[in-house]
């Protein structure tokens, strides 16, 4: 008995002093990347985020942090001696790993981990994340966006991270589950559908469900005086609007032309890939709108500015729509294949406004072939953005990447035909449904169906600094860059 202790004991301080030298040679802090050209620090290496389960408590104030729990649940993909998480603009108060409390701190816009225990390779592990999730600061910096009656959410392009710690780059989705704490006078909802409520007191929580992997890009929760609106859409799928409740009545023109726009986009493309639809309207002053999965994000003016023609309106609302196929369920794999979504989407929205709206497409087309050659000496070819201005993430999105990028997808269809881009689109969308993809992927199916080599085709137009000659339009020509626009 005597002997077995003292083994036991000497096995305990030689693995006390194994863990004291392990602790002593890690580096300090650091916030790491995945290595993403625009966005290097995005992003963190060595695990795979299988899902979040998000826990917020809002007391009636959207100036004042929320109270929030994050729980997720990943497998390593390496042994991990530190985990880095994204967070940034809240307060962590307590982590824990596997279920047992770690050593944290904060290093840039990362949460550095540190497990009381390695995390073996190839590994389950839950990291449970009790912070603050503030809603103040700069609109432009995305993340929770203030409106006049609560909140809702903006995280494109690298903006979750404000809101709840994560994997926050596109390549690494995930299901969600949000559960969120209210005032029960005030509506709670969430990407996904819902799947619970309980009202306790004075307050209520909502919880929602995703029933499809997501970026973290595309979270939304929007909390708020608001109405839902429910109905149907094609082959019985349930759509849900939310509105502003005072403007129910006003938006309901809007709202009741969803059902169709889901019937055009099947028809292009093939069923629509998730559980629910919406329109989420909001009373706030964003600049843009937004595809948050399942709950495409609108400005309130977007439909109350009567300087915007009715086709218009009804195009943007395609647009983002459109997104839920390509970009959505079909997510870019780096920030550098982001024209495969906005440029499908303007496109999808180009062609709706022609069969729906006599906005003659060709036109259209030959407008942005002749701004092209500026929008790439502004922002980069289509497959290869200039980075984002220091401080404007949001300045990513600039002109090349919408009708600049739609105008390639023109192309592509003058060069292999229509009925093969056609064929293509619906391969597209179908291969890589609730996955992830590359312009090389695209590109490399689009050469199959061809049955041809495209490699000439798309290193001009994806990557070459000057528009190449549009295929059955040789007398189209392009505007020289200006001072301001060269690089």
């Amino acid at each position: 008995m005597l002997h077995t202790s003292r083994r036991r004991l000497r096995a305990a301080l030689l693995a006390a002093a194994s863990a004291t030298l392990v602790a002593a040679v890690l580096p300090p802090p650091t916030p790491l990347g995945i290595g993403d050209a625009l966005f290097p620090q995005l992003g963190n290496p060595g695990y795979d985020v299988l899902a979040y389960d998000i826990g917020f408590t809002y007391r009636g104030s959207n100036s004042k942090p929320l109270d929030a729990v994050t729980r997720i649940d990943a497998q390593a993909t390496r042994r991990l001696d530190r985990v880095n998480l994204d967070f940034a603009h809240g307060t962590v108060r307590t982590v824990e790993v596997n279920g047992r409390p770690a050593e944290f701190a904060t290093a840039g816009e990362d949460l550095v981990i540190d497990p009381a225990d390695a995390v073996p390779q190839s590994s389950r592990m839950q990291i449970t994340v009790t912070h603050t999730s503030d809603p103040t600061g700069r609109p432009s910096t995305g993340g929770w966006v203030r409106t006049g009656d609560g909140l809702v959410m903006a995280n494109q392009a690298d903006a979750a991270h404000r809101v709840f710690p994560s994997n926050d780059h596109p390549a690494d989705k995930a299901y969600f589950t949000f559960r969120v704490t209210a005032p029960k006078d005030l509506t709670v909802v969430a990407n996904g559908v819902r799947v619970a409520k309980a009202a306790a007191g004075t307050a209520a929580t909502w919880t929602y469900r995703t029933a499809h992997p997501m970026a973290t890009e595309l979270a939304q929760v929007s909390i708020g005086r608001s109405a839902v609106i429910n109905r149907q859409g094609p082959h019985g799928l349930p759509l849900r609007d939310v509105v502003p409740a005072a403007d129910r009545t006003k938006l309901e023109p809007w709202l009741k032309r969803t059902p169709g726009h889901l019937e055009w986009m099947e028809q292009k493309v093939g069923p629509y890939p998730f559980e629910t639809y919406g329109v989420l309207i909001a009373d706030a002053e964003t600049g843009y709108e937004l595809e948050t999965q399942t709950l495409s994000l609108f400005e309130r003016g977007l439909f109350a500015n009567d300087a915007y023609p009715e086709w218009y309106i009804d195009s943007v609302m395609v647009h983002e729509l459109a997104h839920h196929w390509f970009g959505n369920s079909v997510t870019h794999r780096t920030w550098s294949d982001l024209w495969l979504n906005e440029g499908h989407a303007s496109w999808y929205e180009a062609v709706y406004a022609e069969e729906k709206a006599q906005q003659s497409l060709e036109e259209r087309m030959r407008a942005a072939y002749r701004q092209s050659d500026r929008w790439r000496a502004a922002g980069g070819p289509p497959a290869a953005p200039a980075p984002p201005e220091q401080g404007q993430k949001i300045s990513l999105f600039r002109p090349v990447l919408y009708d600049g990028s739609s105008l390639v997808l023109y192309a592509l269809r003058q060069e292999i035909g229509k009925s093969a881009f056609e064929r293509l689109e619906r391969q597209w969308v179908h291969l890589h449904a609730d996955g992830t993809a590359s312009t090389q992927d695209f590109t490399s199916l689009a050469a199959r169906i061809a049955g041809r080599d495209l490699t000439a085709f798309f290193k001009g137009w994806l990557y070459g600094q000057r528009t190449p000659a549009m295929p059955g339009h040789p007398e189209w020509r392009r505007a020289a860059p200006t001072a301001s626009t060269a690089p």
